[in-house]
């Protein structure tokens, strides 16, 4: 990889790794739904006018807008509101990996590598220590939320993968635009009209720097450079870049919110971690290579 493409992707991983941060600071102004149909409309709107229809079915689209963005997005962001902090947030929803290798497995037909079966083990038995250890930082409900939004980050990848987008970017931000109405009609309905005028009305300047930075930094930025690097390099050179984001999330956590890692955590998050690493990192092959293989992306936060 060239050196700038290097420190493009490192700034990705950066980015992705604060956002659970300021995720949880933009909660503390808005009901978890409502700024997240934000986070969507900014990073939809105008973009959606410049760069035209998205070149690939309108159905996958949609599917992976309510997946991704209504679905996983709506319970991270609940969850995060209801107690569990952004350094744990970060990695636990790597539970992603898991859910994804499952559903390639029964959905796409795909054999799953040793390496993979061993990668799931392993990152499971990481996350029944988290879940073990989830009283002195989370509650468990809440954890369970954030599991289940990993959950669906998994249908959101196997989606991609059928819709195989050539621009990144393009999709993402009609992904974007699907997610919207969604979000802003679960709020009035769960959050209420008056909760979510309160919030505008009393919009500070830390919300306002909070929306910016997911729907431009993590979303537009994120995206269109992580989209870039995999039209440059095959799968097996970018993906393994996706392990740092946890690890930049927790660190990004303890230096910005004092979040604490015991040695549980630190166990529980290094089991995660490398199960990840063996689902994500293959050889390269020269069939993979001819082909042009691509990754899907699994990372954005």
């Amino acid at each position: 990889m060239k050196p700038r493409d290097l420190l493009l992707a490192l700034a990705v991983v950066v980015v992705w790794g604060v956002n659970f941060v300021v995720i949880e600071v933009g909660l503390e102004g808005f009901p978890p739904l409502l700024f997240s149909a934000l986070r969507f409309f900014f990073a939809a709107v105008p973009a959606i006018f410049l760069l035209g229809k998205p070149r690939v079915a309108w159905r996958y689209v949609i599917g992976v807008g309510l997946a991704l963005g209504v679905a996983k997005f709506g319970l991270l962001f609940i969850a995060m509101k209801n107690g569990v902090p952004a350094g744990l947030a970060s990695l636990v929803l790597q539970c992603q990996v898991i859910f994804t290798v499952l559903f390639a497995i029964v959905v796409l037909r795909e054999r799953p590598r040793l390496a993979q079966i061993a990668g799931i083990l392993i990152a499971c038995f990481g996350m029944v220590l988290i879940m073990l250890d989830h009283g002195l930082s989370a509650p468990l409900g809440a954890l369970a939320l954030v599991i289940a939004a990993g959950a669906f980050w998994g249908v959101s990848n196997t989606i991609t993968r059928y819709a195989k987008p050539q621009d990144t970017l393009r999709f993402m931000i009609w992904v974007s635009a699907v997610a919207v109405v969604p979000l802003l009609l679960l709020s009035l309905l769960t959050e209420g009209a008056q909760a979510d005028l309160d919030a505008l009305h009393g919009i500070r300047l830390t919300g306002v720097g909070a929306i910016a930075y997911v729907a431009f930094a993590a979303t537009l930025f994120g995206f269109g450079v992580w989209g870039y690097l995999l039209r440059q390099y095959d799968a097996s050179t970018v993906a393994p870049f996706s392990l740092l984001v946890p690890i930049v999330g927790m660190a990004a956590a303890w230096l910005l919110r004092g979040e604490a890692v015991g040695l549980q955590q630190g166990i529980a998050a290094v089991l995660v971690i490398g199960g990840m690493a063996c689902t994500v990192i293959r050889r390269r092959t020269p069939r993979a290579a001819a082909s042009g293989e691509r990754a899907v992306v699994e990372s954005a936060v």
